[in-house]
């Protein structure tokens, strides 16, 4: 289904004229755009609508010229307001037909929540996601290759938004955790402290509103001892194992069978996949660990459409993108892989891949696949 048909089967549904989006993800998965000017806001300065017959954008005078040269396509009308007469709200307000919705609070319109509407991905987002995926995946592991014991996490995670920023891609999440950090906290926030014997470092990484997540771990040969490097890679593959469980049992559930014990329908919920993934944890002999942080879920023009969580009633689909991120204290294992239906020869691709770190072949578990994920990278100095 397009985007044009959902947007239409969702205003006959509501029995609505018109809805509206200002969000930044989704203004970017309507237009291709963006309407960005603070970043620390919730909203744009730009509201895109659907009213039946096709896409209008709404502005300010300061925006609009700028919008039309550079954000849109020539086809999408522009209309503006006086910066100085209303908000985007008010303007809104009185601008279109009504009833309407929107993702943001306007008098009178009625609250949509975009996210079912994003999903799933669409052939063109689908491009457009290789391409982010592959160049997240690049920036991420040209700044691991380089990494040193001494260097601070801090320091590292700079180098990943200059990385990633040249290649025209943001970073709403670096985090970048050493040694002692990485085994203390599962949101290791970079500081002054030092890497020491190994480092986790993580990104979720944003261009046109598409967001591609990927950790990558790198220990140092000689800072650890051979005994602390083998667990950390027994940690390690556990998580890659549920991370490969997590994606076996999405395209079950989304296919509308379950292993989970659930009663399952076609596109099944995403309680039903976290079931798998609890089960998982205790395969490789780690049963609580699911409780020590969340597992993810679906990926797209948000870092996470939706968490799995052990009462999520969100619907599975393909093709989707998903980021599942298990960790095992002080490991994680995490990709944003496009899965597909059933009937696709490849049902598994992962984006945030360069094929240039080394990997190792995990078997997920109750499942017939075998999955190539990231190894630990060790590096001599």
């Amino acid at each position: 289904m397009t985007k044009q048909e959902r947007l239409d089967a969702y205003l006959a549904e509501r029995g609505l004229e018109a809805v509206w989006f200002a969000r930044p993800n989704s203004f970017a998965w309507l237009t291709g755009g963006s309407n960005v000017v603070d970043r620390e806001g919730e909203v744009g300065v730009a509201a895109v609508g659907y009213d039946g017959d096709g896409l209008e954008v709404l502005t300010t005078n300061i925006e609009g010229q700028r919008l039309r040269d550079e954000e849109l396509p020539s086809d999408v009308p522009v209309a503006e307001f006086d910066w100085h007469e209303a908000s985007l709200a008010e303007a809104l307000a009185d601008h279109g037909p009504t009833p309407a919705a929107a993702d943001f609070d306007v008098p009178g319109f009625e609250s949509v929540d975009a996210s079912p509407l994003r999903q799933p991905l669409t052939d063109d987002d689908v491009e457009a996601y290789r391409e982010l995926g592959r160049e997240t995946a690049q920036a991420v592991e040209s700044v691991c290759r380089e990494l040193r014991p001494g260097d601070a996490e801090s320091e590292v995670a700079s180098a990943l938004r200059v990385a990633l920023s040249a290649r025209g891609i943001e970073a709403p999440v670096a985090l970048v955790g050493g040694a002692e950090r990485a085994q203390s906290y599962r949101h290791y926030t970079p500081t002054d402290a030092e890497l020491g014997g190994y480092a986790l470092v993580s990104v979720t990484a944003e261009r046109d509103g598409l967001h591609a997540s990927a950790t990558r771990t790198v220990a140092f040969d000689g800072e650890l001892d051979e005994e602390s490097l083998d667990e950390l890679r027994n940690r390690h593959r556990a998580a890659c194992t549920v991370e490969a469980t997590a994606l076996a049992a999405t395209r079950e559930v989304a296919s509308g069978d379950s292993r989970s014990g659930e009663v399952a329908n076609a596109g099944g919920e995403a309680r039903e996949v976290f079931a798998t993934i609890r089960d998982a944890y205790e395969a490789v002999g780690h049963p609580g660990e699911w409780r020590e942080h969340h597992q993810g879920g679906a990926a797209g023009f948000a870092g996470r459409e939706w968490v799995a969580t052990p009462d999520a009633t969100e619907t599975v689909t393909t093709p989707m993108a998903y980021a599942w991120n298990p960790t095992v204290q002080g490991a994680k294992s995490e990709d944003t892989v496009l899965v597909r239906g059933q009937g696709a020869d490849s049902p598994f691709e992962v984006l945030t891949d360069t094929a240039s770190w080394p990997t190792m072949a995990v078997s997920a578990r109750r499942y017939d696949l075998e999955l190539e994920r990231p190894d630990v990278l060790v590096t001599e100095e």
